[in-house]
């Protein structure tokens, strides 16, 4: 008697649709259709509108009533946005001052991240009860091991997927999107195919006619400096990326990035779900259009260094940790880098106080030569849920951080930053 044939891997990338600005519209359903933006902190103007319609419930509040992103001022950035404000060019990261050029009627709403961590954790626990090998990849976002879960097989996974779909709407008024392939690679590819509320299947025999015409920007880990390479040899779709010969790109991006594109534009991709994935570390960095120097672009690069701590901020309270090893990267114009950091005595996620020491890193590294990326990272994280008394901390004591900065060898001066 033969023994039944192993089952075909199919992993699924699960990505919840548009999900801050979904779980404001659970409790704001009148501003369904409409353009809505989710960034910054609650301010007074937010707190304001909350007192005078304080005997209507939430869902009665007059659309007319809410800020909107034309009256903010401020360095904050977007968290994310509704379809309907993408559609003008806004998504997350961007500057809320540049986004009101671009959709100044677009509803202004603050982030609550304990709201969207609630949320996280039921839709996950809905998915778990139904496939339990699941990899959880951020607060909105999860891979799912599909292959031996009933109905994880039938017309390549898009029953299991329809089934999951179902669940967590039923459970909590929220769509999400789904992609199943044989592998984590091309299942995060497929789950932006059919935004929002969609199910995509590919199959390996799917790789000439559903992958290979893709950009290969589409290929997760391909950023714009690697793109932008391919482009100038020629290179601009991922069947593009496909015929080039595999010595060729380990010549061209270096012998470890080279073979890993190689492997990736032909849908190759072996990593196993991962059941234990708390990250070490949560960073944010950028590369500039051209090098800056620390005095004469001083302005340009304080700005830069903002965003980036706030950016940071934001990671951390939406993936719902906090951290106290704070450290900078930097990347010369003859690309040395050199990384500096410091130790705290508690856990933050704030972003003017992670600015704030990461200011101090500043001046413990060289500033002579001209700069070409720079970097925010935040380390020893411990879960926001598990640092019980964090929040209700006072916020750190300028003196605390003299303390550690002299512990770290930075220099004793506090006031100003160098940009």
């Amino acid at each position: 008697m033969s023994s039944p044939s192993p089952a075909i891997r199919r992993i699924a990338h699960l990505d919840m649709d548009a999900f801050y600005a979904s779980v404001e519209l659970l409790r704001y359903p009148q501003l369904k259709g409409l353009p809505v933006v989710i960034g910054g902190g609650r301010r007074a103007l937010d707190d304001a509108l909350r007192a005078e319609y304080a005997e209507l419930p939430l869902h009665e509040i007059p659309v007319a009533a809410f800020p909107l992103l034309r009256d903010y001022t401020g360095r904050g950035v977007i968290t994310t946005a509704t379809y309907p404000a993408r559609q003008f060019g806004v998504g997350s990261a961007m500057g809320m001052m540049k986004a009101a050029k671009l959709c100044p009627q677009a509803i202004l709403l603050p982030v609550d991240f304990s709201q969207y961590r609630h949320y996280s954790q039921r839709f996950k626990a809905i998915i778990t009860e139904i496939a339990p090998l699941m990899e959880n990849r951020g607060v909105d976002e999860v891979y799912i091991d599909f292959t031996d879960v009933p109905g994880g097989q039938r017309e390549g996974g898009r029953v299991l997927a329809r089934l999951i779909q179902k669940a967590i709407f039923d459970d909590t008024g929220l769509t999400c999107s789904v992609g199943v392939a044989p592998n984590k690679l091309l299942a995060k590819m497929a789950s932006e195919f059919n935004k929002p509320n969609g199910i995509a299947v590919v199959h390996e025999s799917d790789l000439e006619t559903m992958i290979w015409p893709l950009a290969c920007r589409k290929i997760n880990g391909i950023g714009p400096k690697a793109d932008a390479k391919l482009r100038g040899h020629g290179i601009e779709t991922i069947g593009q990326l496909a015929a080039k010969d595999l010595q060729w790109l380990m010549d061209i991006f270096g012998q470890r990035t080279g073979a890993w594109m190689h492997e990736a534009s032909h849908g190759r991709d072996d990593r196993p779900i991962s059941l234990e994935s708390e990250p070490v570390s949560i960073s944010r960095e950028t590369s500039f259009e051209r090098d800056l120097h620390a005095v004469r672009d001083k302005a340009e690069l304080g700005a830069i260094f903002t965003r980036l701590c706030e950016q940071l901020a934001d990671d951390l309270q939406r993936k719902g940790y906090v951290g106290k090893t704070i450290g900078i990267k930097l990347k010369y114009e003859d690309f040395t880098a050199v990384t500096r950091d410091i130790t705290i005595e508690r856990h933050i996620d704030n972003a003017k106080e992670i600015r704030r020491v990461a200011g101090l890193c500043l001046k413990r590294a060289p500033l002579q030569k001209k700069l070409r990326l720079l970097g925010v990272r935040m380390g020893a994280l411990l879960n926001a849920e598990e640092a019980l008394n964090y929040k209700s901390n006072r916020p750190i004591a300028p003196e605390s951080i003299a303390q550690a900065a002299s512990n770290s060898g930075a220099e004793d001066t506090l006031t100003g930053q160098l940009f």
